[in-house]
């Protein structure tokens, strides 16, 4: 294998949903194998007691765990077959573990970025670790203030990507009329254009912001956000090209086009959604199966599959596996490109 290839880290999820099959499983694909040095962040005994648990139930498609190079996790969780699928308070704790070692050692340079398998919030609570979610660990633990939710896509029909940004997430939605502000949304805004330029080479974007209220306020008539403020903001943003407020029952019909490959809709580089329902319900209904959850603003790279642990289906074979190649794919493309505008930005000082 190439020593130029990213070395990633992979961690488990919850031991008891669905994290460890659906890694098996991406370990086997060669196309992933190709792309990175790939190091799980588990127990080893988790990876084997799900290998020959799957392979008793006819499963074939799954990469040997004695070929995986794994970094124990420091959690001592140890899987039983009567424990698959029945996440308690200690497979929370061991996804916690795993996702910290994979923070600590991906600031000591071991690894350029993480991918991070699914893991309940709920059982993260009740072992003690009251965060929203991995996104809110990556960003206290690696001292990251202006952080961001990043869901991208390729599509399958048309080859065009989707790359949609939250400005808020999880949060009751009564909260996001109040958390929602100028600066936070500028701050999303100014997020959003480096990271298109810095990862994904796109010097001067279009960005499709979507309105708080239906109708994107209609003048005032159903919100004032777009009227008072919102509006404005966009109008005299200086980064980028930016289409909005847009409605938002509306804005998704173009990327829903270029998505199916229809006609040549005029589509934004990305999109602004304003709270987490409003984005990701059109994500997960044109790429439930491939869409990526990306970091921004973190030190390192760090991607995610686009769903969760899926404790009822797991230990039984019919995990799919696609959302975290492609969340393994990205992050090594992405580890590579940002590698490459360092040199470049080193070179020009």
């Amino acid at each position: 294998m190439s020593l130029l290839l990213p070395k990633l880290a992979l961690t488990l999820g919850d031991p008891a949903g669905i994290g460890p099959e659906i890694v098996l499983k991406a370990l086997a694909d060669p196309q992933v194998q190709a792309c990175a040095q790939i190091t799980v962040v588990g127990e080893r005994q988790v990876l084997e007691a799900t290998y020959c648990l799957l392979r008793q139930r006819g499963a074939t498609d799954l990469a040997d765990p004695a070929g995986i190079p794994v970094l124990e996790g420091g959690s001592g969780f140890y899987l039983e077959p009567s424990r698959v699928g029945r996440g308690d308070v200690a497979s929370g704790a061991a996804s916690f573990a795993y996702l910290k070692t994979a923070i600590e050692e991906a600031l000591r340079g071991q690894f350029q970025g993480i991918v991070t398998a699914p893991i309940a919030k709920y059982l993260w609570h009740q072992a003690g670790y009251p965060f929203p979610g991995q996104t809110e660990v990556l960003a206290q633990l690696s001292g990251s203030e202006r952080y961001g939710m990043l869901f991208v896509a390729r599509s399958p029909h048309s080859g065009w990507q989707i790359r949609v940004l939250l400005a808020t997430t999880h949060i009751p939605l009564s909260q996001v009329p109040l958390t929602l502000t100028p600066e936070l949304v500028r701050a999303k805004l100014d997020l959003l254009v480096g990271s298109l330029r810095k990862l994904f080479g796109i010097v001067n974007p279009v960005i499709a912001v979507a309105g708080l209220n239906p109708h994107a306020g209609e003048q005032g008539q159903l919100g004032q956000e777009e009227k008072t403020w919102l509006a404005e903001l966009l109008r005299t943003y200086p980064h980028a090209r930016i289409w909005g407020p847009l409605p938002p029952d509306t804005m998704w019909l173009a990327p829903a086009q270029a998505w199916y490959g229809q006609g040549a809709p005029a589509v934004a580089d990305a999109y602004l959604a304003l709270y987490h329902d409003q984005g990701l319900i059109p994500v997960k209904l044109l790429a439930f199966d491939r869409a990526v959850n990306l970091t921004l603003g973190l030190p390192f790279i760090r991607t995610s599959p686009d769903h969760g642990t899926a404790f009822d289906l797991a230990g039984q074979g019919v995990a799919r596996a696609e959302s975290l190649k492609q969340a393994i794919l990205l992050a090594a493309e992405l580890a590579l490109s940002s590698a490459a505008a360092s040199r470049s930005l080193q070179a020009q000082r």
